[in-house]
């Protein structure tokens, strides 16, 4: 592919509701959205070099069942010509939006609109030259005040026509929880992804894609909010009505140096794949379920009923382990390489993996292809908590398994990523 010149096409597309609809993200029991903060976006990048075509797209959502992920990808590998694997889902894990799950027809909306904005993306090509570089931030915190794994790095992905040498692109990756608004916000938005990709746009003069980290254990620095939120409940966080812009002016502040020195050259490496690895996770005892429902009642105010009849119901027809299916799916652009899985993974996943490669340009996370739940690391693991057990008792119904992954998954998760990861 040495003598092949590299092609973008982008697109975006407004994705906000057109009148009231049930949200998801902190497990309310009235969820319904009372109006717009800030309007919601789904951006299209399309690549080509040589044969090899692919496609990143952002979208400001939690994450959809992986069902309904890859429906949509499967419906844009159409408009495009290329497999499945070619697409790239990396949602912001936003938890201000639309339930896809709750609403068919918010859900079918999306899908026309992307793949639409994909149609247009295909129109758009364009050669381009790129270049990753890091910046480092204080935009996130360990959500255990006695942790101190932080990802600071923000990835950046500079794109610049070939001819004009005018900036077309940035790509971001940040790690720090897409939740500065907390459970009191019924208003519609993407979070501080949004007001990131507002301010740097205004600062840049070009369009802005941010995707998510390994963000499961790091809650943003700033937050707005009137009550005393879980995610944000000692000294270490400030609270401000200005929070979303406070993340935005950090986010600005740290990567405009670096954006500016960067330097795009000409690129000869592009692919896109992904690999399948099967983790299992135990079904629980009735007495252990019945302790955690308990402990998620009383610290977390979680009505675990429901779930409690799930465990049942599984135990009773002799079912003691349910199996998941995990896509790594890799995109990998030069030197630099996003590479994503559909669960909320722990920052030390991303540490490790971009460690064990020596590789400070590859970029680990989660909320890719869909979000299927918490996985935690050997430590937090034996810590349980929210991230662990109580959260299962909420979003089970989209994870398709009532219990977090067994104990050694992380390890096994963290050598199979690192085993498939490209020669760059």
């Amino acid at each position: 592919m040495k003598n092949k010149i590299l092609m973008l096409g982008f697109s975006e597309t407004d994705i906000t509701p057109s009148k009231p609809i049930e949200t998801i993200g902190f497990g309310r029991a009235d969820e319904l959205s009372r109006g717009i903060l800030h309007p919601l976006s789904a951006q299209v990048a399309v690549w080509q070099l040589g044969e090899e075509r692919c496609c990143v797209v952002t979208i400001d959502h939690i994450g959809f069942s992986k069902q309904h992920a890859n429906t949509l990808r499967d419906e844009m590998a159409k408009v495009l010509c290329i497999s499945r694997e070619k697409i790239m889902l990396c949602f912001s894990h936003c938890h201000c939006a639309p339930n896809e799950s709750a609403s068919p027809e918010y859900y079918r909306s999306v899908c026309d609109r992307v793949k639409d904005a994909a149609a247009l993306a295909l129109q758009d090509m364009a050669p381009v030259n790129a270049v990753w570089g890091n910046a480092f931030t204080n935009i996130g915190l360990n959500r255990r005040k006695d942790c101190n794994a932080l990802d600071r790095r923000i990835g950046i992905l500079k794109i610049c026509d070939s001819r004009s040498g005018k900036l077309k692109l940035l790509l971001l990756r940040l790690t720090a929880h897409n939740s500065v608004l907390k459970a009191d916000n019924y208003l519609i938005s993407p979070d501080y992804f949004g007001t990131v990709r507002d301010a740097l746009r205004k600062e840049f003069g070009c369009p802005i894609m941010v995707t998510q980290g390994a963000s499961g254990n790091i809650a943003p620095r700033y937050f707005k909010s009137a009550i005393n939120p879980p995610d944000a409940n000692d000294e270490r966080f400030i609270r401000s009505d200005t929070a979303l812009e406070d993340m935005a002016k950090t986010v600005l502040y740290d990567i405009k140096p670096v954006v500016m020195s960067l330097c795009p050259q000409k690129i000869d490496q592009l692919s896109m794949y992904s690999r399948q690895i099967e983790l299992k996770a135990d079904v629980p005892s009735y007495p252990r379920a019945m302790e955690i429902a308990d402990e998620a009642q009383k610290y977390c105010g979680i009505d675990g009923t429901d779930w409690l009849k799930q465990v049942q119901h599984l135990l009773q027809n002799d079912i003691h382990q349910q199996t998941e299916k995990i896509e790594v799916q890799y995109f990998s652009l030069g030197n630099g390489c996003l590479c994503g899985v559909a669960n909320e993974i722990m920052v030390e996943f991303a540490l490790r993996v971009s460690e064990f490669l020596h590789n400070d340009f590859f970029y680990f996370g989660g909320y890719t292809n869909g979000c299927t739940g918490y996985f935690p690391t050997e430590e937090e693991f034996d810590k349980g908590g929210y991230e662990v057990y109580w959260s299962m008792l909420i979003y089970y119904v989209y994870h398709g398994r009532v219990f977090p992954l067994r104990r050694d998954s992380a390890s096994e998760l963290i050598r199979f990523v690192t085993e498939n990861a490209p020669n760059i």
